[in-house]
């Protein structure tokens, strides 16, 4: 007769186990990953109202430029949310957004025609996933405008309002609107 074998009991292999553990753990993270990174940008590109031709360089704004203004601060009032405001150095743009900045409870970063090339970049790159307001007029409207979305400023006049969407991933959306 022969000695009774000894039995092992076998604890199963959690291998299996731990590796989907992981496995949803590496695909949750590169779902946050993503889902935090596809930020959209929301730019408010405005333009003052072409002036009259006048005898000086820097124009002030006319009468419904100044009406034009006191609508855009009561469109764009208190209730928006705007991480910052850039505006242009010339005098037309400065008084466009006066009642705007005044309504916001915000202070304004001026910036230079020579500097209007590189702000569509900054502002997307240091407010991504915020709303900015950028307040420019003429040339410096129209370059902004070519280097977040590729698209033309409408045409002479101003007082129009850009909504520009720039999402993270995929191309640049423009919303135009007459004030």
């Amino acid at each position: 007769m022969q000695a009774p074998a000894l039995k092992r009991r076998r604890s199963p292999f959690l291998a299996p186990v731990w590796l989907s553990f992981a496995a949803l753990g590496v695909l949750a993270l590169a779902g946050w990953s993503i889902w935090h990174g596809a930020r959209t940008t929301l730019v408010l590109l405005v333009t003052p109202v072409d002036a009259p031709l006048a005898q000086i360089a820097d124009p002030p704004l006319t009468a419904e430029g100044e009406e034009r203004a006191q609508r855009l601060a009561r469109i764009l009032g208190a209730g928006t949310a705007v991480d910052a405001v850039y505006v242009s150095d010339d005098r037309r743009a400065q008084q466009t957004a006066a009642p705007l900045l005044e309504e916001l409870h915000r202070t304004a970063q001026t910036f230079s025609a020579e500097q209007g090339t590189q702000l569509a970049a900054r502002a997307v790159r240091e407010h991504g996933g915020g709303t900015v307001l950028v307040v420019a007029g003429g040339a410096v409207a129209g370059e902004l405008l070519s280097g977040l979305s590729g698209s033309k400023l409408a045409g002479p006049g101003g007082g129009e309002l850009y909504v520009v969407s720039v999402p993270r991933f995929g191309g640049a959306r423009v919303l135009r609107l007459h004030l």
